[in-house]
């Protein structure tokens, strides 16, 4: 795989630019919008450190299968929020 990955470097860039914005929307999205200018140098610079892992990508590291394990943790760690968040609201519903 990756092998393959590092002769499908735009994959590979699409599937790190991806994570990178998933990541960042999940963990580091500031509360409050952000101004449209401010918006766009922080995706260009998502956009140009994601050429960085690339280069690493391409150099035999596992950064994509890095980043996937990221996102699944991410992911399990939602899903136990909605099941803890559903649990809560069958113990305190008022018994009728």
């Amino acid at each position: 795989m990756q092998e393959w990955l590092s002769n499908h470097w735009l994959v590979s860039y699409v599937l790190i630019l991806g994570c990178t914005i998933y990541i960042f929307n999940k963990v580091f999205r500031p509360q409050q919008k952000l101004p449209i200018l401010k918006e766009i140098l922080v995706y260009v610079t998502m956009a140009l450190g994601s050429l960085v892992l690339l280069v690493l990508q391409i150099d035999k590291l596992p950064i994509i299968q890095c980043m996937g394990v990221a996102v699944v943790l991410m992911l399990i760690y939602r899903i136990r929020l909605l099941f803890d968040k559903r649990r809560d609201r069958k113990e305190n519903k008022p018994a009728q």
